[in-house]
């Protein structure tokens, strides 16, 4: 006799209705970009969280789904301790929390130590550094300094002389500012203090696939990246920029640097390594350092650039920041863009600014 074997078909498994809901796989994926969306309870646990909560994974045929906090805890679950559902989210608390402390730095008279803002911040020092520095772009050794320099500039030229300026400023001796001087202000106290009167800015005018350039340095290092199709409007540009500085038409040595700043307009994938005078307030200064973060061939939005500084609602600022840029390429105000990814306007021309996001991100 012959014996038939008879074979079932392996069982495929129901899914929970969990399973089935899109909102689970993001669930799984811990995706950031939908908190605030929604927020899932855990019957076995009895508490609500984030669906970017780190942790560990729930049983889906525990699991629902509440569009709001309150919802959750109408429902009967209290929020989760690890990701704090019923708090902002965490980059929001980092940001109000650096910016409260910018505040901090801005009122004391004396740049305060690293020791006593990360105490005022309840963290370890290490820890405070590394998150300051990722909200602001900037250590805050460095934000202290640009904001210090930022007073001096207005105190030199409202205050009654220039050592009322220095110690206003915070500098608990002349001495100790006059060492530091030409970093923070690129000439004299006196100089600055008389429109520029005496500094010497040498400058070029090249050309390249893009229009006119102007290109102009200070014995501080590159003040100026300006382009346009119209030569004599740049010429005219930095003259109003620096009104009472000496202008001075570059030699051959310079042509070296202009060309060097037409290689990167070429080809971004050059790099840029030049040493900059950066004039600027505190504030677009935190800007400018946070635009000089974002990597070639990419962008972030005014409203990411804003959180990224401490400051999330000042998206309007930050472009007023960016407007004011002189130092085009240098700074990569092209690389901002509208929250929808559109791009915005650009002082250089909007079709500029394209052409150099292509070309970035094709090298």
């Amino acid at each position: 006799m012959s014996t038939v074997l008879a074979f079932k078909a392996p069982m495929t498994a129901t899914k929970t209705p969990t399973e089935l809901d899109p909102r689970w796989l993001r669930v799984q994926a811990r995706d950031a970009s939908a908190d605030g969306e929604f927020f899932y309870s855990v019957a076995t646990t009895g508490v609500y969280c984030r669906p970017s909560c780190a942790a560990r994974p729930a049983n889906p045929k525990n699991v629902a789904f509440h569009t709001t906090t309150a919802e959750a805890e109408a429902a009967g679950f209290r929020p989760c301790k690890r990701c704090k559902p019923d708090q902002p989210p965490k980059a929001a608390r980092d940001a109000a929390l650096v910016a409260r402390v910018c505040r901090e730095i801005e009122a004391a008279e004396e740049p305060p130590a690293l020791e006593a803002l990360a105490r005022s911040a309840g963290l370890s020092p290490h820890h405070f550094h590394r998150l300051f520095k990722a909200v602001t772009g900037v250590p805050p050794r460095a934000y202290a300094a640009a904001h210090r320099a930022q007073r001096l500039r207005e105190g030199l030229e409202s205050a009654g002389s220039v050592t009322e300026a220095i110690y206003d400023a915070g500098f608990n001796s002349a001495g100790r500012f006059y060492e530091a001087s030409d970093a923070i202000l690129g000439m004299t106290p006196r100089d600055w203090r008389a429109g520029g009167t005496g500094a010497e800015i040498r400058f070029a005018v090249g050309e390249c696939s893009l229009g006119a350039i102007l290109v102009a340095r200070s014995e501080k290092g590159v003040c100026a990246i300006l382009m346009d199709d119209d030569a004599d409007a740049l010429v005219r540009d930095l003259q109003d920029r620096f009104p009472k500085a000496r202008l001075i038409g570059g030699d051959e040595g310079f042509e070296a640097l202009v060309a060097r700043v037409v290689g990167m307009v070429e080809r971004p994938g050059l790099g840029l390594d030049l040493p900059l005078d950066v004039r600027g307030t505190a504030f677009q200064q935190r800007v400018w350092a946070a635009l000089r973060a974002i990597p070639a061939g990419t962008t972030a939005t005014y409203r990411e650039i804003a959180e990224r500084i401490g400051q999330p609602s000042a998206a309007r600022a930050v472009a007023g920041a960016c407007a004011a840029n002189a130092l085009a390429i240098a700074i990569p105000c092209h690389r901002v863009v509208r929250n929808d990814g559109s791009l915005s306007g650009y002082r250089w021309g909007v079709e500029r600014k394209a052409a150099l996001l292509t070309r970035e991100q094709a090298a």
